[in-house]
C-alpha cells in the first residue's frame, strides 16, 4: 500500500477516516450497536453525518469496518509457549482496553452480525489454541481458556469489577498462569477416574 503524501487529500482522507472509525468503536463500546446512531459518531468524530455515510454507507458496514479493524494475535508452538502467548495477549488487554473487541462483546447479545463476529473469533482462538494441547479433550479445555480469558476481560473493562480494576495486568496474569497452564500442559495420556 503507498502511504499518501502528507498534507494531500489521500492523507487527510485517512486520518478522517481513523478518525470516524475511532470515535464508532468508543460508541459502540458505549453504548452498543442497537443505541450508536450514524449522528451520534459523526457527532463525536467533528464530522457531518453525511460524511460518516459516504465513507462508510450505512451502520452496519462502520460496525463491521470497527470489529474487523485488528485481526488476532496467531498463536503456536508448545503447550508452554502457546500459555505464555495467551498470557501475554492478555497482559495487553489488561493494559490497554481492546476497543474493538469489547465494542463486539457489549453488542453480541443484541445484534446477529457481533453475535457472528465474536462467534467466529472465538472459534479461530479456540482452534488455535486446541492444537497445541496434548490432550484428547483438548476442544474443552481450548474452550475453558478461551472463556476465561473472555471473562476476565469483560469484568475488567466492562463490568468494573474492583477485584479486577485495582489489579495490575501482572498480578492477573500471575495468578491465571498455573490456571493456564494445568489446562494446556495437559498429559497425553489422562488417567480414569
Amino acid at each position: 500500500m503507498v502511504t499518501p503524501r502528507p498534507g494531500s487529500r489521500a492523507e487527510q482522507r485517512l486520518r478522517t477516516e481513523a478518525r470516524i472509525l475511532d470515535a464508532a468503536a468508543q460508541m459502540f463500546l458505549t453504548a452498543g450497536y442497537e443505541r450508536t446512531t450514524i449522528r451520534a459518531v459523526a457527532s463525536a468524530a467533528g464530522v457531518d453525518a453525511g460524511l460518516v455515510m459516504h465513507y462508510f454507507g450505512s451502520k452496519q458496514e462502520l460496525f463491521q469496518r470497527v470489529t474487523h479493524a485488528s485481526p488476532a494475535q496467531p498463536l503456536g508452538g508448545t503447550p508452554e509457549q502457546v500459555s505464555e502467548q495467551i498470557l501475554a495477549i492478555l497482559a495487553d488487554s489488561l493494559t490497554s482496553e481492546p476497543v474493538q473487541s469489547l465494542a463486539v462483546l457489549r453488542s453480541m447479545l443484541t445484534h446477529p452480525e457481533a453475535t457472528q463476529v465474536a462467534q467466529e473469533g472465538a472459534a479461530r482462538y479456540r482452534a488455535q489454541i486446541s492444537r497445541s494441547i496434548p490432550a484428547a479433550d483438548a476442544d474443552t479445555r481450548a474452550a475453558l481458556v478461551s472463556a476465561i480469558m473472555i471473562g476476565v476481560i469483560v469484568s475488567r473493562h466492562l463490568l468494573k469489577n474492583g477485584g479486577l480494576t485495582d489489579a495490575t495486568p501482572q498480578q492477573i496474569v500471575g495468578l491465571l498462569r498455573p490456571c493456564l497452564r494445568s489446562l494446556t500442559l495437559a498429559d497425553p495420556s489422562p488417567s480414569s477416574s
